[in-house]
């Protein structure tokens, strides 16, 4: 018997609550009962310094608080104002030139991109191919219009990028669909900190090149922790593999703006295109921001602005660099401490690069993390394991919860 009573099923299953806000709210109300010191809370995917405090970069507030009621009180237009799908271009490539035709359109968070890329460039009972360990609420998005997910394995047994699954996968499903949607969440991957190295990527566009004339993909790299992962132009070296690609093969960037300058309320970010012909750039732009039109309209204009006066002001722009450099560095001494400290467990995680988050690898993860739970440790089970968020606790945290971590999947699977 259906559980909806007047709502339309439409094949779906939404759960009484989102999972990850539910573990939130337990340690919440742990730390009301207990008090901050006897919880630690590593659920949440936002910044937060070494006192537990939300980070938000100070000269990205300045800004915000220099804004007029007309920059941020009027309509945006539906693919964005000109200064900021021009300031997204420059803020992704850095310092590169690709030589692709290059189209942002606006979108509300790196989650726009995403929706926008499924719902435009696969069809209805499509599958979208992705890493085994994901961020859940790509089925979410997928499942929403139509699509379902299929994973291939992200590394193999000496720890790489898994390119021969990769492959198997990719051409498993262009032998069933005319079309593929193909997404890769790097550098500093969610949930597991992973990054492609640029040869990893020269594997991937060598898969890609294998690909049949007649079948076309999209290749959606999800670039949301790019500016925390580490030094700007070296994790944005794997840039020129993607104009390398074939004219089968589209690229799009799902930007978000709300990470890189830690306002994550805002919901701003964008889809940027390397089209190989000026026709299929031109479609992008208009595919998508009809499609724009009839979910989210247009975006907050506020974020625009202020991205757009950031890149007009060098000085601006590069005490926002230094400022996120340095937080970019305290969560990367997180993520070495809790790599370093699963290593001396002997703890086995996923291999971390960068990033918010790191994985742990167990069976039973919904029992590990209710272990947990009873010891003040609160962590997001997946499918395959336990997710920590590394952006979220301190180093010492990081360094303390391996041990513990490992205690709870040998007491919940011995």
């Amino acid at each position: 018997m259906s559980d909806f009573i007047f709502a339309a099923q439409q094949g779906r299953k939404i759960p009484k609550e989102d999972k990850n806000f539910a573990v939130n709210n337990r340690a919440k109300a742990m730390i009301a009962e207990k008090g901050k010191d006897a919880v630690v809370n590593a659920t949440i995917g936002v910044l937060l310094d070494e006192e537990g405090k939300f980070v938000v970069l100070s000269s990205v507030n300045e800004v915000f608080k220099t804004l007029e009621a007309g920059e941020f009180a009027e309509y945006a237009p539906i693919g964005g104002i000109p200064g900021y799908k021009a300031a997204v271009l420059k803020d992704t490539f850095g310092s590169y030139e690709p030589k692709r035709h290059t189209v942002a359109v606006a979108t509300p968070g790196g989650t726009g991109a995403i929706h926008s890329t499924i719902a435009n460039y696969s069809e209805p009972g499509d599958k979208v191919l992705l890493t085994d360990w994901y961020w859940g609420p790509y089925g979410t998005i997928a499942g929403e219009i139509g699509r379902s997910l299929h994973t291939f394995k992200l590394v193999n047994e000496q720890g790489r990028f898994n390119t021969e699954d990769f492959e198997k996968q990719v051409m498993a499903l262009l032998e069933v669909q005319d079309r593929l949607v193909i997404i890769l969440n790097t550098p500093a991957h969610n949930p597991t900190g992973y990054s492609l190295t640029v040869d990893e990527w020269e594997e991937v566009a060598s898969v890609l090149d294998r690909v049949p004339e007649e079948k076309k993909v999209t290749l959606l790299v999800d670039v949301a922790y790019l500016d925390f992962a580490g030094e700007a132009e070296e994790y944005r070296a794997f840039l020129p593999v993607l104009d390398s690609m074939g004219e089968n093969i589209l690229p799009v960037i799902a930007y978000s703006f709300s990470k890189s300058f830690t306002l994550y309320g805002m919901r701003c970010g964008a889809m940027i295109c390397m089209a190989e012909t000026e026709e299929i750039a031109d479609e992008f732009r208009k595919v998508c921001e009809y499609s724009a039109r009839a979910a989210w309209s247009n975006c907050t204009r506020a974020p625009q602005v202020m991205l757009s006066k950031i890149y007009e002001n060098p000085d601006l722009l590069a005490r926002i660099q230094e400022e996120r450099a340095g937080f970019r560095d305290m969560l990367l001494r997180r993520g070495k401490a809790f790599e370093a400290a699963a290593k001396e467990a002997g703890l086995e995680i996923v291999p971390f690069d960068a990033g918010f988050f790191a994985s742990v690898p167990c069976e039973n993860p919904d029992a590990v993390g209710a272990e947990l739970e009873k010891e003040g440790i609160f962590t997001i089970p997946l499918t395959m394991g336990v997710r920590i968020s590394i952006a979220s606790i301190t180093e010492a945290d990081c360094r303390r919860l391996p041990a513990r971590i490992l205690a709870a999947i040998e007491k919940v699977n011995k």
